[in-house]
């Protein structure tokens, strides 16, 4: 016997695919990690002073449209 949730789903579901949809699993970084917070620093670290990050964040600095963000 199905519950009143997994038939709510079941039924959510069928309509997507319906509709054209299919379902996508992507797995991504668990950024709650330790591990991933001393990842990001390390490769932060590793881009400190490197003469193409210099040249690439002023890049973005000059083309970001932050017009009306603060």
């Amino acid at each position: 016997m199905r519950t009143a949730v997994t038939e709510r789903v079941r039924k959510h579901r069928e309509a997507l695919r319906a509709a054209g949809f299919k379902p996508v699993q992507i797995w991504i970084p668990d950024t709650r990690l330790e591990s991933y917070c001393k990842r990001c620093e390390r490769e932060c670290l590793s881009l400190a002073g490197d003469p193409h990050e210099v040249e690439t964040l002023a890049w973005m600095a000059e083309v970001a449209d932050t017009d009306g963000w603060v």
